[in-house]
């Protein structure tokens, strides 16, 4: 029997085989490429975890580099009390949602080659189009930022996209979440290069990007109230 190819029966059969045979494709493709795409994830996450200390890695040795700094991972409560929990597999975006008392918040600590130890705390929030997120070494006096790395999902290319380079990173080294017992944190000044000197702010003060200041108050918001204030009683406690 010859087959009417004009016919609606056929262009709808024809459509539908194709349909499913694309899903397939697409399915088998999705599942065999998963644990590189998971592979990438962490080896991305373990390098930023060592650039915040100052350790430049790349993706063949970033494991190694890793399991060699960091000494201990551990999460607490908003008590600043240790819990149960992997600090390394903590979903950052399902924590910046939960309410404050159920939040698991990461903590890296890290032995440098001098001897130097540290702190590394993952941030997460809210730029202008998207997620933006980070993570900030301390030093062993749980106050003094030691370095600092940042990225975007998806922020204004030359403008708020720009918080991942090292110019707009390097300015936080050194300054000081408390000033005395006062939780601080950092603020960003509008007006670009030298707002935060000129606005007399040496300790907490960094500057915001020209053009990208919704960008920069978000990641404000990342250092204070919607997300590191999570971590004020833990600093707290080792403050020295």
């Amino acid at each position: 029997m010859k087959i009417d190819t004009n016919s609606n029966i056929y262009t709808f059969i024809y459509a539908s085989v194709m349909v499913i045979l694309v899903a397939a494709v697409l399915a088998f493709t999705a599942i065999k490429l998963q644990p590189l795409q998971e592979k990438n994830i962490r080896v991305e996450k373990m390098q930023n975890i060592l650039q915040s200390v100052g350790i430049e890695s790349t993706v063949e040795n970033a494991e190694t580099l890793y399991n060699k700094y960091i000494t201990k991972q551990i999460v607490v409560n908003y008590k600043g009390e240790e819990i149960e929990g992997d600090a390394f597999k903590t979903n950052l975006s399902a924590q910046y949602k939960a309410k404050k008392e159920d939040k698991v918040l990461p903590v890296f600590f890290v032995k440098l080659d001098d001897g130097k130890e540290l702190e590394v705390i993952p941030l997460t929030g809210k730029g202008l189009w998207g997620p933006i997120w980070g993570y900030v070494a301390l030093e062993n006096d749980f106050n003094t930022i030691y370095g600092a790395v940042f990225d975007h999902k998806g922020e204004t290319p030359g403008l708020g996209a720009e918080i991942n380079k090292s110019w707009f990173e390097e300015p936080f080294k050194g300054k000081t979440l408390f000033e005395g017992d006062d939780f601080v944190s950092i603020t960003m000044y509008k007006g670009g290069k030298g707002a935060a000197k000129l606005a007399g702010d040496t300790k907490h003060g960094c500057d915001a990007i020209s053009g990208g200041t919704i960008t920069s108050k978000g990641l404000e918001r990342m250092f204070k109230e919607e997300w590191l204030y999570n971590y004020e009683a833990f600093l707290r406690k080792n403050k020295k």
